[in-house]
């Protein structure tokens, strides 16, 4: 929890009626201040930066993306902003994908006022919450999953570069991190892990870092 002060909290939900309620929770309690809110994914990403809050409560389905996302992007940033996921649907694969981005808690919507607010407070002061059973799950994608299967030939399929920006991806970079390292446009990178995504057969960045993690995980127990 910040040492002096109140904790400073953002908002992203799609949902105004939502986004007022938990607006209303949170503003009514000594130790917290709301210093912003936003509708969409883009718009969180501006006002965040602006804001710089402790933590960022974060709807996970957007109309323009997804929270996930927009916490790879908050962390990368700046990693003393703590992210808490917010959604309606206990959902392992947005589980998967919010610890793969960083996110310090997980809660569903149906969570109580009270629960919410020590969610809130117990992220701030660098606390995990997770759902023990669910990320327990999760951690056994990255393990049990575990092994790239023998004559796995796909990290062949890859150029230099392309490895190198896999590399990077399993480190929880995102796009534009990655072209500052490699001095790359984003979009350059962007087409580098289309195109790398593509020859591993999977469509997203978080299958493509669970499967550095399994690759890494391999080497170590060889």
């Amino acid at each position: 929890m910040p040492e002096k002060g109140k904790i400073t909290v953002f908002l992203l939900d799609d949902h105004e009626v939502v986004r007022r309620g938990v607006h209303e929770l949170l503003a009514a309690e000594d130790d917290i201040e709301v210093v912003g809110e936003a509708a969409t994914a883009e718009d969180a990403l501006v006002r965040i930066a602006a804001t710089e809050p402790d933590v960022a409560v974060l709807d996970v389905r957007l109309p323009d993306g997804s929270g996930v996302e927009v916490c790879r992007e908050v962390r990368s940033r700046n990693e003393n902003i703590t992210c808490l996921m917010l959604t309606s649907f206990a959902d392992d694969e947005a589980l998967f994908d919010a610890i793969m981005a960083g996110a310090s808690g997980y809660v569903l919507k149906a969570i109580r006022g009270n629960e919410l607010l020590s969610a809130v407070r117990d992220v701030a002061a660098g606390k995990a919450l997770l759902d023990p059973v669910a990320t327990a799950r999760v951690l056994e994608r990255l393990r049990g999953g575990g092994k790239a299967p023998a004559g796995d030939d796909r990290p062949a399929r890859l150029t230099d570069q392309e490895r190198r920006i896999l590399d990077l991806i399993g480190e929880g970079l995102t796009n534009r991190v990655i072209g500052e390292r490699l001095h790359l446009a984003e979009k350059t990178i962007k087409n580098y892990v289309a195109g790398l995504l593509s020859k591993l057969g999977m469509e997203r960045c978080s299958q493509a870092a669970a499967y550095v993690a399994r690759i890494q995980a391999e080497r170590q127990q060889s």
